[in-house]
Parts: structure tokens; sequence; C-alpha cells
């Protein structure tokens, strides 16, 4: 039986492409923030909510919990995302 061997977390991409990278999952978490949003993440409850404070730093809870989605795997839009940036700079470096 082999044993088990950690995955390299995107060891493909290099550390020039990071920043291109980041953005990718800034995106991609901003996306996912307004899919939570939307389906009703962050609305303060009608009993016993938390009042003003709640409501107002609710979106750096959601915020907070898209980019974790992001970093734990997300939907696969940032890398869909990262690829096309990717070309594109590609692209721009060859011309």
């Amino acid at each position: 039986m082999d044993p088990i061997r950690a995955v390299p977390a995107k060891s493909n991409m290099a550390i020039r492409d990071a920043p291109l990278l980041e953005a990718a999952e800034k995106l991609e978490a901003s996306f996912l923030a307004e899919m939570l949003k939307a389906a009703g993440f962050g609305t303060s409850r009608e009993e016993f909510g938390g009042g003003a404070g709640e409501d107002q730093f609710a979106s750096f809870l959601v915020q907070e919990h898209a980019m974790a989605m992001v970093r734990a795997g997300g939907i696969g839009l940032s890398e869909s995302i990262y690829e096309a940036l990717k070309e594109q700079q590609d692209d721009r470096q060859d011309t």
C-alpha cells in the first residue's frame, strides 16, 4: 500500500504569477459573497438580533466566509479567471 502524500497547493503556478492568482481569488470571493447575500446569508434576524452593529458588520462576515470558501477550493472560478488573465498577459508579452 502506498503512503498518502500531500498534494502541493497550486504548485504549477509560478511565484511571479501570484498577483494574477490573488486577483482571481478576490474576484471569485466577491462573486461568492454576492451569491451568499442573495441567499440571505448575513441578514439580521428579526428576533434577538444584534441590532445596528450586526447590520453594519454583516458584509465583512459574508466577505470572509466567501474568502474561506475560495481558500477551501471554491467553485473553480478563480482557476478559470487565472488562466484567462495569464493568457492575456502572455499575449501582451509576445507582442
